[in-house]
């Protein structure tokens, strides 16, 4: 069951670079500064305390293809809770909080339970729970008030890009100036040959929030190329919430090395 596991990993903690279909209705974007597009993407940042969800997930490489369903639950900046079944047999359960990453899968019976270090080395990128939880919710997943920037218009959006050059990646955001929000995020290797990039084609009204309808995501590793494309069917705010999640017995530990 390891597609299902590249599935959702890839889907929380993946950057990646894909056609993205603009949700701009103005064919004219102002030209405002650097710092106040930034400022407008923190004013507009995800403001309720919980997330209950249910998405389809289609995962595809150059192997194979296989869809899942994806029941999601977030209490922000503490837990991310996934459960997958597939025509409504249970297949796997995640659960990260802000210092461990825990998985398993039933059909082969193993798990993985530690930190992030060990997932930042195989996807070749740092990740924390911070970033993993700005992906789902449309915002960039660096802190865009630390660093220093350049912006500009590209093809109706605000890109936002480091004005110096990191020496192991590179970096671009892309906001939408509807609402702020991030119409497509990469970070690229050159070293590695990889293009890591998560991008937003639609964001939808749910109660006062601008909430992503759509993430697609695409990882390119040199000439390996996987797709990913979540879909939220249902997202409900503020509900109380449980995160059961337990290893079974008798599962055997796997690495990611």
């Amino acid at each position: 069951m390891k597609i299902f596991y590249k599935t959702v990993l890839l889907f929380l903690l993946v950057f990646t670079s894909c056609k993205t279909h603009k949700s701009v209705t103005n064919s004219t974007v102002n030209s405002i500064s650097t710092k106040k597009i930034i400022s407008n993407h923190y004013n507009t940042a995800f403001k309720q305390e919980t997330i209950y969800a249910k998405m389809n997930a289609r995962f595809k490489d150059k192997k194979r293809s296989v869809s899942v369903s994806v029941r999601l639950r977030l209490e922000k900046d503490k837990t991310i809770w996934l459960s997958a079944s597939k025509i409504g047999i249970p297949l796997a359960k995640v659960k990260i909080t802000p210092t461990n990453v825990s998985y398993y899968e039933k059909l082969n019976r193993t798990y993985f339970d530690g930190d992030f270090s060990l997932l930042s080395k195989w996807l070749g990128t740092e990740l924390d729970y911070e970033k993993v939880q700005n992906i789902l919710l449309g915002q960039a997943v660096l802190n865009l008030k630390k660093g220093k920037y350049n912006s500009k218009i590209v093809e109706n959006d605000y890109e936002i890009k480091p004005k110096r050059e990191n020496e192991l990646f590179n970096i671009l955001f892309f906001l939408n100036p509807d609402n702020f929000k991030i119409n497509k995020q990469a970070i690229s290797n050159d070293e590695k040959k990889q293009v890591l990039t998560v991008s937003y084609p639609k964001y939808k009204n749910i109660g006062g929030e601008q909430f992503p309808e759509n993430i697609n995501i695409e990882a390119v590793d040199d000439a390996d190329l996987t797709t990913i494309n979540i879909e939220y069917k249902s997202v409900e705010f503020n509900k109380e919430l449980t995160f059961p999640f337990t290893i079974p017995s008798g599962y055997k530990e796997i690495s990611l090395k």
